[in-house]
């Protein structure tokens, strides 16, 4: 078995892992960052097929490059794969792909080992940065009593319409995923969404308005909705656990294209087919879960999760594991943190917070 020491190593080269080994070399850091993917970007190209930003263009550029793009434009899904990338070739980041972290372990005298299979790397600090939600979907459990000739599909697999087979389609889960997807398919299929509702920002995303407020709820995502507010720690329950506002498709679009909403949840099944909590039996071909991802990170061998599955931490930092840093997180800080507009500043401060730590490693 081969072993490799680094400072610092980051897991995921996302736009959270990308944009905090390039504040790490500003701050002349050494950093690895590894990725089980064989591209950078290659989350993003996993998407649907339509998926557009929910931010214009000029809001999205990491630290260092802007994002190329008509500055009020909203980039789609392989647009920031491809940009992502590119960001990694312009900062020369240290990135290696096709390299998957399976065991992530604090060592007795300080530090930590990652096992990747073939090899480990032994390093000072660690920042995970491997997604907003984790990667295993979540699925009721009584998904699985459903009647056989129903097809399936959580939303990380649907990817166009013409995966989507004739008969009529139930989509779970009404925030930014669900209402996107419902949107799409009834254009082509009768479509029922159900799920409580979230709330909607009101302003057209298609329209010139946009221009105006657009800042101001960059402003208001990324300096009043944040964790040292009131409103902030509300939301931030409500974003982790049950889903965002409608931004993009809002409630009136959904009726427009004839989606037939019902805002009660499902709760198991009768006869094979979904049953909801107020009674209705909604008969469907299709059922796409939109019912979001569960933290997966069994992988790390640290007492630092809460019964949420979310690490405890302030802004990345585990105060409980010296070394231990988060990036990427949903709510990591504020409502920006899990899109491009807030990524950076979090990475800033988790790569200016594992500088001063080994600073003070030196001076000791």
């Amino acid at each position: 078995m081969t072993t490799q020491h680094i400072e610092t190593l980051i897991i995921g080269a996302g736009q959270a892992g990308l944009a905090t080994a390039h504040h790490l070399q500003r701050l002349g850091r050494e950093c690895l960052v590894v990725d089980r993917n064989e591209r950078v970007g290659d989350n993003w190209r996993a998407q649907w097929d339509t998926l557009k930003l929910y931010s214009p263009a000029k809001y999205d550029g990491l630290p260092g490059l802007a994002f190329p793009a008509e500055p009020w434009s909203y980039p789609g899904k392989d647009d920031v794969a491809d940009y992502l990338e590119k960001y990694a070739i312009h900062g020369d980041l240290p990135v290696r792909m096709s390299t998957s972290v399976q065991r992530l372990s604090v060592r007795p005298d300080g530090g930590f080992t990652a096992v990747l299979g073939d090899g480990e790397i032994t390093c000072d600090n660690v920042v995970v940065a491997t997604g907003s939600f984790g990667r295993t979907p979540t699925l009721p459990p009584f998904a699985s009593d459903l009647a056989p000739n129903i097809r399936q599909l959580h939303s990380s697999e649907y990817r166009r319409p013409d995966q989507i087979g004739d008969g009529p389609v139930l989509v779970v889960g009404a925030s930014h995923s669900g209402c996107d997807i419902a949107y799409e398919l009834a254009e082509h299929l009768p479509t029922t969404l159900v799920g409580p509702d979230r709330g909607q920002i009101p302003m057209d995303w298609n329209s010139r308005a946009i221009r105006l407020f657009f800042p101001l709820i960059i402003f208001m995502w990324r300096h009043v909705v944040t964790r040292r507010t009131p409103i902030g720690r509300k939301e931030m329950n409500e974003v982790r656990h049950h889903g965002g506002p409608m931004l993009r498709v809002k409630r009136e679009h959904l009726e427009q294209r004839g989606v037939v909403r019902n805002t009660g949840r499902v709760v198991g099944v009768r006869d094979g087919l979904p049953v909801l909590d107020d009674g209705t039996v909604v008969d469907a071909s299709t059922v796409v879960w939109c019912t979001g991802f569960r933290q997966a990170f069994d992988w790390i061998d640290a007492p630092v999760f809460g019964d949420d599955g979310y690490p405890v931490e302030y802004r990345g930092v585990v105060d409980a594991v010296p070394g231990l840093f988060f990036c990427g997180l949903s709510f990591q800080f504020a409502f920006s943190s899990m899109v491009l507009p807030g990524v950076g500043r979090d990475a800033e401060f988790v790569a200016r917070r594992i500088a001063d730590r080994q600073k003070a490693a030196l001076a000791a």
